[in-house]
């Protein structure tokens, strides 16, 4: 599971624990040639770096390019030498550091099969109806929901349809952009 905050205009000191670890939201211009998504995870493997979401997308089929977005954690430190070996790799094009360089969106899609009868089944097609969740597959036995927002949104969504026969969950895992005019 991924856990993002909305990004939104804040003090230096959001999403900072005590121990001093930030959770950042990279995103990685590449060429799109085969290998490059096993490079970037190698370098976060290889020095012992965690990936909470990792979502990658071509971007540019005439340029060629993707875009990797990644959710990791770390010291200030360790953040920029993240980013400092991520631009070292020869296919990376830009690196960009959303949670730092100021306000940005995030977004992820999960699709959430709920099964269940009667009274249950109308209860999980309310809160659906509330949390804007569509109805993508239905049976008489369950329903697939698609719902797409905020890391936390989707969360308690989850945590609303678990009592009512929650079965499968599906994420995407966060994507994010800067807002404004100006691009990676």
């Amino acid at each position: 599971m991924c856990r993002v905050r909305e990004a939104a205009p804040r003090g230096k000191d959001d999403q900072v624990s005590e121990d001093g670890i930030e959770r950042h939201i990279i995103a990685v211009l590449v060429e799109n040639e085969a290998g490059v998504l096993a490079r970037v995870v190698g370098l976060f493997s290889g020095r012992g770096y965690n990936i909470e979401c990792l979502n990658v997308a071509e971007i540019d089929p005439e340029a060629g390019q993707s875009r990797i977005t990644v959710v990791t954690s770390g010291t200030p430190q360790i953040i920029e030498q993240i980013k400092a070996q991520l631009t070292r790799l020869v296919p990376v094009h830009k690196v960009s550091d959303l949670t730092q360089e100021g306000p940005h969106v995030g977004r992820e899609l999960a699709l959430i099969k709920v099964r269940g009868r009667g009274e249950k089944r109308v209860e999980s097609l309310r809160i659906a109806d509330i949390f804007r969740a569509g109805v993508v597959d239905s049976t008489s036995r369950s329903f697939v929901f698609e719902i797409t927002g905020a890391p936390e949104k989707i969360d308690a969504f989850i945590q609303l349809m678990a009592p009512l026969g929650l079965v499968d969950v599906s994420r995407t895992g966060v994507v994010a952009i800067a807002r404004g005019e100006k691009p990676i």
